[in-house]
């Protein structure tokens, strides 16, 4: 049952089946934003905010959404240094990913999500939204940008 991590965002392209939609992950301590691409992988779209309990639960509800939505790959964001180090939280992403490719067969890779949440807040703040609908959005908007970037990068590949 176990899939597959990759680094090569064009490794994890070649294992993608044919016209199935990709989840982009914007995982934080208290929220796992979720964005679900269309079926031809060009516009990704704020899904979801899980909200996180213990690893088992969240995987569960996480995987429950993907399956419903027929998704055919994960795209986690790795909060990379500003430097493109690798700190505490990448490796946070890192093990998360690891123990979800134990519960899936479904491949998954990771993109620099370094400056999402920024460019997320700025996008809802010219969209006029009000303080409390941000509060709400902001992980799962983060999450779109992030997908939205990968998916730019993969239509090029």
């Amino acid at each position: 049952m176990s899939g597959l991590i990759f680094d090569d965002i064009g490794a994890f392209k070649a294992t993608l089946p044919a016209m199935r939609s990709v989840a982009g992950l914007d995982l934080g301590d208290k929220t796992i934003g979720v964005a679900i691409s269309d079926r031809l992988l060009t516009v990704a779209t704020p899904t979801d905010t899980i909200r996180r309990k213990k690893f088992g639960v969240d995987a569960e509800s996480l995987l429950a959404l993907l399956t419903a939505r027929e998704v055919g790959g994960i795209i986690l964001g790795l909060p990379r240094n500003m430097d493109g180090s690798e700190g505490p939280r990448c490796q946070k992403t890192r093990a998360f990913a690891r123990n979800l490719s134990q519960l899936t067969p479904l491949p998954i890779t990771f993109w620099d999500e370094r400056l999402s949440t920024v460019a997320a807040e700025r996008a809802m703040l010219e969209a006029d939204m009000s303080r409390a609908k941000r509060a709400e959005k902001i992980d799962q908007v983060a999450a779109s940008v992030i997908l939205q970037g990968a998916l730019d990068r993969l239509r090029n590949i």
